[in-house]
């Protein structure tokens, strides 16, 4: 059993490596020969990497790769991707160049308000507070002007404060719900320092009102809400029907299968939360080579599906007038300025890439290469199965577990070209090709 340790973040980055790989690992120096064998070169780009996070390691590399022939807008944009599943870059990468022969993508911003909380409790007579909302709106705004002087000069800064009364959801439960407009940051920095600010003037605004009884007040929380249902993007493709043909179905069939699988998206969480995961593929590749926080975005996305009380597709699908249209429409509060982006390097190079853009545009870009990344699943999906695209991807990736040379890679890929390479029938032409023994299923 393990000693625990004091005083870890007190340690030198060589004290807590040599600790960590001693205390953790049956052997130490393979665990230590991996973990600094991702270091930078560059001492001071790994010093920047260190500090980023705390009780640094090491680094934790994923693939970057790009899809390019995005037209959006009527603008080409070739799309940054850091992702480690195979296909999806792929499978982004044909969509854009199916639907750059098609008019490209549409992408729209609906909305670029953000949402925070002051969270608290009042047990007493909440009247006066409701009653002299408006004085108390005015302090919050004085109490915060400093701190939104910059974003103001800016075009951003608090559009709106109310006053929630949540008590038929939880006893005694009140908010401060504010809205901001952060331009081009992602701004929780921002945000969450206004709360701070308005938690403290509304606790000395309970002290000095005669109607309020401020022991009856408790501030519980102040917090931005990573969901933000008015930043809202929409990104769509059109086209006849008959430009649809594909995977030896006709385009017909493949429009009303198209539209039915997005039905049963909505009609089943099972198979939705499936649907979205693909959406999610082509959405978090970009947020994270931009420097964004996915994390943020996934919960966001996922909150915005089970809005109507039912987890649903994010993607849509009408069939019209001869005409096929498929969108999605999803919040994503995203920046390209604070945060990583001027830090981190290929960060820096995923915006220059993209031409550098402000906050909407690159919402638009990142709807988009989630929408591309759903139509290549479904497509796939109603005509020949994922499955064959998918395993020749992988193939690559087994062939590597098994240490096959460059030549045996060449060969076994060309083996497989009309073939879904299983897991099982690689190994076993792997080993006939060495002339070796097949292993035992479970070896």
């Amino acid at each position: 059993m393990k000693d625990p340790i004091k005083g870890f973040s007190k340690l030198s980055k060589a004290a807590k490596l040599e600790w960590l790989v001693t205390n953790n690992f049956e052997d130490a120096d393979a665990a230590r020969s991996v973990l600094t064998g991702y270091w930078h070169d560059d001492e001071t780009l790994q010093k920047r990497h260190d500090e980023f996070i705390e009780n640094t390691m090491s680094n934790y590399y994923m693939p970057y790769g790009v899809a390019p022939n995005f037209q959006i807008n009527g603008k080409l944009y070739t799309i940054p991707m850091a992702i480690e599943e195979s296909s999806v870059v792929a499978a982004a990468a044909k969509s854009a160049s199916f639907w750059m022969e098609r008019g490209g993508f549409k992408a729209e911003v609906m909305g670029t308000q953000k949402i925070g909380h002051v969270h608290f409790m009042y047990t007493g007579d909440a009247s006066a507070l409701k009653d002299e909302f408006d004085v108390l709106e005015e302090d919050l705004r004085a109490a915060t002007a400093e701190l939104t002087s910059n974003m103001e000069a800016r075009g951003g800064g608090i559009t709106s404060i109310k006053l929630v009364d949540a008590t038929d959801r939880l006893d005694d439960y009140y908010q401060l719900e504010v809205t901001f407009e952060t331009c081009d940051s992602m701004g929780a920095n921002f945000i969450n320092s206004n709360l701070e600010e308005m938690a403290k003037c509304l606790q000395t605004f309970a002290q000095n009102h005669e109607r309020l009884d401020a022991n009856a007040l408790e501030v519980v929380m102040r917090i931005l809400s990573n969901y933000t249902p008015n930043c809202l993007v929409r990104a769509s493709v059109s086209c006849k029907i008959e430009e649809l043909a594909s995977e030896g179905v006709s385009a017909e069939e493949f429009a009303r299968k198209f539209k039915r699988a997005i039905a049963i998206a909505n009609a089943e969480p099972y198979r939705a939360t499936t649907h979205n995961k693909g959406i999610m593929n082509g959405i978090d590749a970009v947020i994270i080579a931009t420097g964004n926080d996915f994390r943020a975005v996934e919960a966001a996305c996922h909150t915005h599906a089970a809005r109507s009380g039912s987890y649903k597709s994010l993607t849509g699908c009408a069939v019209e007038n001869g005409i096929f249209t498929f969108w999605i429409e999803i919040p994503l509060a995203l920046g390209v300025v604070g945060g990583l982006t001027k830090l981190h390097p290929l960060v820096v190079k995923s915006l220059e890439m993209l031409g550098n853009p402000d906050a909407e545009e690159l919402m638009g870009i990142v709807a988009v290469s989630g929408l591309a990344q759903n139509f290549a699943a479904l497509r796939a999906l109603v005509t020949t199965g994922i499955q064959k695209g998918h395993m020749k991807m992988h193939l690559m990736n087994i062939l590597t577990q098994l240490e096959a040379t460059p030549e045996e890679k060449i060969h076994i890929a060309t083996y497989f070209k009309d073939k879904v390479p299983h897991h099982r029938e690689v190994v076993n032409y792997f080993c006939e090709l060495r002339g070796v023994p097949v292993p035992k299923v479970g070896q």
